[in-house]
């Protein structure tokens, strides 16, 4: 599309005035809460599990992706969540996994959040996750409801007891349909409730009530890919969850619409949409980049990628993936 035609300049204009209304609601659209030194807001990749050949958690290079998202001066990484595959893994590698990416981000600008659902669904089991997290260092904790379990007063009754179990700031992860009002009544009576990442019914209409109802006191958060990042922005979602390997470029649009250079986000929003349509790029994106290993695999996860992971890159399609990085995206490229 060129420079100064008339369809973006269209969009920019509308983006530009939602932008200025969220701001006019209160800081809270505009400047998500922090926790200590570490902001709350900005881009969250949910960091992707790697595993060796033999199918055991590659410790190192978990540790490698909270380096690159560290040097891409990424705000936050989120491990283990949907994403992640974080129902395919056993206890110990939950442990032994956070244990790795916090010791590999300490001193690092980027806030780490550690998942703590269980698989079966045992409270006692997300306390533990959640304990751990904050002793081995963790900025804050994410958790899924208990599977199954829809009732707004059960979901509430849950996410007391696993905000009461640290001090540390709690992400809410909302499935199914959650309402509005469960959500405000959360905030209401969860102290430590500092972010919802918003996945229940339609999220784009509904943003700006969640902002009103906890006057601009709850940050939220986008998923589902994060394929409509300038439109949540304008709407104010004030933090987006994609996966890893384009972070650093994210980070870049998030950085450029809320300095209020609104055409540059758009075009760096762009590059990310052109590169996503390349088949396969995003998990291979983190093996392009120096990452993870050519022989890193995925485990399969239910509901992901049926039964055999995701599908592998054949030579042709490895070889677009690090032309289109190595030529178009290279001077985008943070880390």
């Amino acid at each position: 599309m060129a420079p100064n035609s008339p369809p973006r300049r269209e969009f920019l204009k509308f983006a530009g005035g939602v932008f200025a209304s969220a701001v006019s609601m209160g800081p809270g659209l505009a400047k998500a809460a922090t926790a200590g030194s570490k902001p709350l807001n900005g881009v969250f990749p949910i960091g992707q599990t790697p595993f060796t050949e033999s199918d055991k958690l590659d410790l190192d290079c978990l540790a490698s992706e909270v380096k690159f998202v560290n040097r891409g001066k990424v705000h936050g990484f989120a491990w283990p969540q949907i994403a992640s595959g974080w129902s395919t893994l056993s206890e110990s590698e939950r442990f032994s996994g956070a244990e790795a990416i916090l010791a590999a981000g300490k001193g690092g600008s980027t806030a780490l959040v550690i998942g703590v659902q269980d698989k079966a669904g045992s409270l006692e089991q997300a306390k533990r996750y959640a304990r751990h997290a904050e002793k081995n260092g963790a900025d804050a904790i994410i958790s899924l409801p208990p599977p199954a379990v829809t009732g707004p007063q059960q979901i509430l009754a849950y996410y007391k007891q696993i905000g009461a179990a640290t001090g540390l700031p709690l992400f809410v992860q909302t499935t199914g349909n959650l309402s509005v009002d469960a959500v405000a009544e959360m905030f209401k009576t969860i102290p430590t409730m500092k972010v919802v990442k918003d996945e229940a019914g339609k999220p784009l209409e509904r943003v700006r009530e969640i902002c009103e109802r906890t006057a601009n006191k709850l940050a939220v958060f986008s998923g589902n890919g994060v394929r409509t990042m300038i439109e949540e922005m304008a709407l104010g979602f004030t933090g987006h969850c994609p996966t890893t390997g384009m972070a650093d470029v994210y980070q870049s649009a998030w950085d450029l619409w809320h300095a209020n250079k609104r055409t540059e986000a758009f075009d760096m929003f762009g590059r990310i949409l052109a590169f996503d349509s390349i088949p396969g790029s995003a998990d291979y994106s983190l093996v392009a980049r120096g990452v993870f290993k050519d022989t890193t695999r995925y485990r399969p996860t239910p509901g992901m990628y049926g039964s055999k992971g995701p599908p592998r890159l054949d030579e042709v399609g490895r070889k677009l993936v690090r032309e289109a990085l190595n030529t178009f995206l290279k001077p985008y490229l943070r880390a």
